[in-house]
């Protein structure tokens, strides 16, 4: 494989990471909302892009870092966190 393919499979590969990320983000376990994927990805790939594909590894990521996030998607991943912790506590 030449190294502008292994690049680009890199690439396709981590697009793809991302959209599995944000729909997992998306998923009622973390009652993110499309909102919070069109707030998040760019803080994603620039914060997180080394967790990527593991899901939890990469919400860790976020979490740990959210000083460090865009104020929209700080307030969408607050948002998120917060809707889980009250269906957890309902439980």
């Amino acid at each position: 494989m030449t190294v502008v393919h292994a690049e680009t499979a890199r690439q396709v590969s981590a697009i793809l990471a991302v959209a599995t990320i944000l729909t997992a983000l998306a998923s009622p376990s973390f009652a993110f909302t499309a909102e919070a994927q069109r707030q998040c990805t760019g803080d994603a790939f620039r914060l997180c892009s080394s967790e990527i594909p593991d899901i939890g590894r990469i919400t860790a990521c976020m979490v740990k870092n959210r000083p460090s996030l865009s104020s929209g998607c700080r307030v969408e991943l607050d948002k998120g966190l917060s809707a889980r912790t009250h269906r957890v506590a309902a439980q």
